[in-house]
């Protein structure tokens, strides 16, 4: 058995003949708003709109080419000089809400709906519009009477009516909205389990911890379900919670690296380096394609006095993502104590330059 310090050299070792992915594996922090949902939709189809006048033709060409402001400004001339045009309304609604101006494409949708009730596709995005403009109450009838899939929507409208649910503080239909979704039943311990996995997202902790709970309690062996309860654990700094839930994932479901990884963090969190070395060392075994654990192993190494094997971990962290401005702050702080000043100071730097620029993203 090798000691622990050679013990992290070989891993490195080991770990930098690895092929690098192209995308590292980390989930950035979603706007609920917005950026969660206008995820790519699944190939499917679904009932298509009217083809309408052939002067709609070049209009959805520009809206498919993402030239939303000629696609409206067309649509408007044609407003101007034919406004009994069958299916200006819907077509005008389509823009709007691909432009991304969900109060005009509300307003342009509703007026499609009184020239034809039968709109489903209207309908759809008009629950969409209200909910993307910030009033999911007024969005949950809409999307309550049309869950099928349209391809203009651009989103998966079941997942945004149980956020919707969520919001609205309905917490059994949020749960029957994603127990469809994934096809479950309602009450079923993974509809608890993915429902509370929602909530924790949209920041709704103290429900996403009882829906957990439930989970547990219905399915004791259910993979995820512990994990899920240690991450709110260790989030409210709850570290014994926290451990006791993940060593029973460990148990259920050993070959998950994340659960590795969130208990090597809640080890260094109460000093327990070496520990957490070790729970580090089997993540990469497992997943060698997420930054998190040679972020935390750079930490843990060097709470332990063993800067230069820090720097390594540090540096293939950064390898695979340039842009984490905590990386380069660490491996900036480990390059000082090395007495490598210029280094340090060019690592501090663009530290500083990346976290200037995400905070003038938000």
């Amino acid at each position: 058995m090798f000691p622990v310090r050679w013990s992290a050299l070989v891993l490195l070792m080991f770990c930098e003949l690895t092929v690098l992915p192209a995308q590292v594996n980390q989930e950035p922090k979603s706007n609920p708003a917005v950026s969660s949902e206008r995820q790519a939709a699944p190939q499917q189809t679904g009932p298509q709109p009217p083809v309408g006048d052939p002067e709609f033709a070049q209009p959805r060409r520009l809206l498919q080419q993402g030239k939303y402001d000629e696609a409206v400004a067309q649509l408007q001339d044609l407003a101007a000089k034919n406004p009994k045009v069958k299916g200006l309304s819907h077509e005008l609604g389509i823009a709007y809400y691909k432009k991304g101006d969900y109060i005009k494409a509300i307003d342009s949708l509703n007026q499609a709906l009184k020239e034809d009730p039968a709109d489903s596709e209207a309908v759809q995005l008009l629950g969409l519009s209200y909910y993307l403009a910030g009033r999911p109450a007024q969005a949950i009838p809409e999307l309550e009477k049309v869950q099928t899939w349209y391809p203009r929507a651009n989103v998966d409208a079941a997942y945004i009516l149980g956020i919707c649910y969520i919001q609205a503080k309905d917490y059994p239909q949020a749960r029957k909205a994603f127990a469809k979704m994934f096809d479950v039943p309602a009450d079923s311990a993974a509809s608890y389990l993915f429902t509370s996995r929602m909530l924790l997202r949209q920041e709704f902790e103290p429900i996403a911890e009882e829906y957990a709970q439930k989970a547990v309690a219905l399915d004791p062996k259910l993979p995820l379900a512990h994990f899920l309860l240690g991450e709110l654990y260790l989030f409210k700094s709850r570290i014994p919670e926290a451990t006791t839930e993940f060593q029973k994932e460990m148990a259920i479901n050993p070959g998950n690296a994340a659960t590795y990884y969130k208990l090597a963090d809640a080890y260094s969190r109460i000093q327990k380096f070496e520990d957490a070395e070790k729970l580090l060392q089997r993540s990469i075994w497992l997943d060698a394609t997420s930054t998190g654990p040679y972020i935390l192993m750079g930490k843990v190494l060097q709470k332990k006095g063993e800067t230069e094997l820090a720097v390594r971990a540090l540096q293939r962290a950064l390898a695979m993502d340039p842009s984490n401005s905590i990386t380069h702050h660490l491996l900036g702080q480990a390059y000082r104590e090395l007495g490598r000043t210029a280094d340090a100071e060019r690592e501090l730097h663009e530290a500083e330059r990346l976290q200037e620029a995400q905070n003038s993203k938000q």
